[in-house]
């Protein structure tokens, strides 16, 4: 029997595997130089992420990203008393019928005085929701890097083991 097919096989799962490898570590590398670039830090009163202090370390990582867009929520919400978009967008609508409903000018600028809040808050909580989400794709990519660096090994390790069988004589 021939080991012949074992050992294409073997070479292209080295091949498969090495390129995966490269191609992990260049992302994750990519994605640390593109968060380093935007020089954030992550603030004093954030949580610990999975039990590793991130607070005023510099976003570098797949940890500091979590924690900065989990903090990045808590201020959030802090400034919007709570409330999430919905929920102000529809606080935003009942202040614009009480303005329609208003008569007197003192009403009316109560009625504006909310939209405005509301609307202010609002947009706090878009933004906010805005950066959590570009954060919380970097750490879904360092998990996709990561993932491809393994299956990566895995390929180059099973393609040795093809390359590395042994003809058999036939019985």
């Amino acid at each position: 029997m021939s080991s012949k097919p074992a050992k294409i096989i073997g070479i292209l799962s080295i091949v498969a595997g090495l390129v995966m490898i490269v191609a992990g570590i260049v992302t994750w590398n990519v994605v640390t130089s593109q968060l380093k670039d935007e020089r954030i830090t992550v603030p004093a009163d954030a949580d610990k992420v999975m039990g590793m202090t991130v607070a005023g370390k510099k976003v570098e990582g797949p940890f500091t990203a979590f924690g900065q867009a989990e903090i990045i929520k808590k201020h959030a919400l802090k400034a919007s008393e709570g409330k999430t978009y919905a929920e102000l967008g529809t606080d935003v609508n009942k202040a614009k019928a009480d303005l329609e409903k208003a008569t007197t000018d003192s009403d009316k600028q109560t009625a504006q005085a909310a939209i405005d809040k509301a609307q202010g808050q609002r947009n706090t909580v878009m933004n906010a929701a805005f950066l959590r989400s570009s954060l919380f794709s970097s750490v879904i990519t360092y998990g996709v890097a990561a993932l491809v660096v393994g299956l990566g090994l895995m390929f180059a390790l099973l393609g040795y083991a093809f390359v590395s069988l042994k003809a058999r004589p036939v019985e």
